[in-house]
């Protein structure tokens, strides 16, 4: 008997799920860390990969004490340039800290105050930027907030709709998160990578 094949069946027997999930553990591992050493919520953070198929669940509730991944979904990210031409179109995440760039930003970001917003289900959480690509989060208004146009599985091949910068995500994930939120008697951490 071929000794490859319990491999290739394990392999066959995984293709049918939604989102592989690429290896995070340095990410956990520093994410913990960060969160030990400035008060942050030791027990989950938000990990955010802009790598990743927007079409595909690309935000992940990553549970410390767990050390897995208690939750996942869909998230935008931002549109840059092309905010006035069909937003789905484009594929890839860019990146810039500059104002009225309606970019993503990357880097660690402390989730702030909870607030009312006009999308979705009126929840935003402001993102304070915690590093050089980020400082401008405030400035910009690029917060944590819902969009009914955003999918609550996911939509692969298809793109979800770009953002001017924000991570938005489902009115469903975002009640999720929001009770999280709420719950947390620590600032929780937001990182968003590609």
């Amino acid at each position: 008997m071929n000794r490859f094949l319990p491999l290739f069946l394990l392999i066959l027997c995984n293709c049918n799920t939604k989102t592989v999930e690429k290896d995070y553990i340095t990410k956990h591992q520093e994410a913990l860390s960060y969160c030990k050493e400035n008060g942050f919520n030791d027990n989950y953070y938000f990990l955010i990969d802009l790598s990743l198929h927007s079409g595909k669940n690309r935000f992940f509730v990553y549970d410390f004490k767990e050390v897995k991944i208690t939750n996942q979904n869909l998230v935008t990210h931002g549109a840059c340039d092309h905010f006035s031409v069909n937003l789905n179109k484009y594929k890839t995440a860019k990146f810039s800290d500059k104002i009225d760039s309606h970019c993503s930003m990357k880097g660690k970001f402390k989730i702030g105050k909870r607030d009312y917003s006009s999308w979705g289900i009126n929840v935003k959480y402001w993102l304070y930027g915690l590093e050089v690509t980020n400082k401008s989060a405030v400035d910009r208004v690029v917060v944590l907030h819902s969009w009914s146009k955003v999918s609550n599985k996911e939509i692969a091949p298809d793109y979800s709709p770009l953002s001017w910068g924000c991570p938005a995500v489902s009115d469903v994930f975002m009640k999720k998160l929001d009770v999280k939120l709420q719950g947390s008697k620590k600032p929780v951490l937001l990182w968003i990578v590609d």
